[in-house]
């Protein structure tokens, strides 16, 4: 009596906590992939134009971009290491043979503490939200996937925009984590409690319609391959091919927000540790108006390539890599059910 009842539960969903897991490992695995180019990357622009003391620079490990402040007077830093590089591909081959294969992957663990987080929040209330509204919606669930994704992405930003903008003032203040209450009552103390989202407006700006176009695409572009394929459950390389079409598509119409937001990121982190009131940061508007007045419409378009070349593989790199794991775990609760059914009733 007791199976006939389990056999009428279904037991192919996955759990939040699985789903946490998925997420989990697909950001692990994509910083490992992608931070390469962005140390590499770095170490040409520092190549270019040495940064001075208290000069910021954007860091991306893949999942998000990280304000990191030049030490002073520390040239062992690893930015900063002396390096005479022709191109790309001879920094890689250089590095790796002078400084050793982990060099490839310096700065990723302080950024991955804020990263891992945001990626597990981000994708597991996508994945709630979207089963959510697809039952609400009706005959309009299509749409489920764009408001999921804009909705989740609020979501993380609100969560990990406080404790990124307190990372950088650590930073620039040389502070440990054991002096993590005293950074955060100073800035409470003389800014107030809207000075930890400073810098959260032009972050939605980009990241919303981003996540609300990837979203969106991505499941209209898995559905598609799927059946023209003639697959009932997403390949690896279906997710893979779908990931990183809607990862250049969402990049490309989001540029011009990427530009005034990391511009923003820079600016405040430089007047952080500078020690002057980030009061007179300029609003989003008056930003974009001064791009375009110093370098016409087409400052908005800056990094047009090196942003499609970064967001392409590591959309692509997370999402396959999570949705394997669902599959993982879809599978395993699938096994689990039938032993169940098959237990003898007591």
């Amino acid at each position: 009596m007791s199976s006939q009842k389990s056999s009428s539960v279904p037991r192919e969903y996955i759990t939040p906590v699985q789903q946490m897991i998925a997420s989990c490992s697909g950001a692990i695995i994509t910083s490992l992939f992608v931070t390469p180019l962005d140390v590499v990357k770095t170490r040409l622009q520092v190549q270019r134009n040495p940064f001075p003391k208290g000069k910021c620079f954007v860091y991306c490990n893949g999942l998000m971009d990280h304000v990191c402040v030049c030490e002073n007077g520390n040239s062992k830093a690893w930015y900063k290491k002396p390096g005479h590089f022709s191109g790309t591909l001879d920094a890689f081959i250089k590095i790796i043979r002078m400084e050793g294969i982990r060099s490839l992957w310096s700065g990723l663990p302080p950024t991955l503490v804020m990263a891992v987080p945001a990626t597990v929040i981000y994708f597991t209330c996508y994945d709630q939200l979207c089963a959510v509204l697809k039952l609400r919606m009706g005959d309009r669930s299509d749409y489920a996937p764009l408001l999921a994704g804009a909705i989740a992405r609020v979501g993380s930003v609100t969560v990990i925009s406080p404790l990124e903008l307190i990372r950088t003032k650590m930073q620039s203040e040389k502070q440990s984590y054991r002096e993590l209450s005293a950074v955060i009552q100073s800035a409470l103390h003389s800014e107030g409690w809207r000075s930890l989202w400073r810098g959260w407006g032009p972050t939605l700006l980009r990241d919303v319609p981003f996540s609300a176009m990837y979203w969106f695409n991505y499941e209209k572009g898995k559905a598609w391959l799927c059946q023209y394929y003639n697959s009932t459950d997403p390949t690896f390389a279906i997710t893979f091919t779908a990931g990183a079409l809607s990862g250049s598509f969402a990049s490309v119409v989001t540029l011009p927000f990427d530009v005034v937001k990391t511009k923003r990121q820079v600016e405040l982190g430089e007047l952080q540790t500078m020690k002057l009131s980030t009061q007179v940061s300029s609003s989003t508007y008056h930003l974009m108006k001064r791009i375009v007045a110093e370098n016409g419409v087409s400052g908005l378009f800056a990094g047009f390539l090196p942003r499609l070349i970064k967001v392409a593989p590591a959309c692509a790199i997370m999402i396959s890599t999570y949705e394997f794991g669902k599959a993982f775990f879809r599978r395993y609760n699938q096994k689990k059910q039938r032993v169940t059914q098959l237990q003898p009733s007591t």
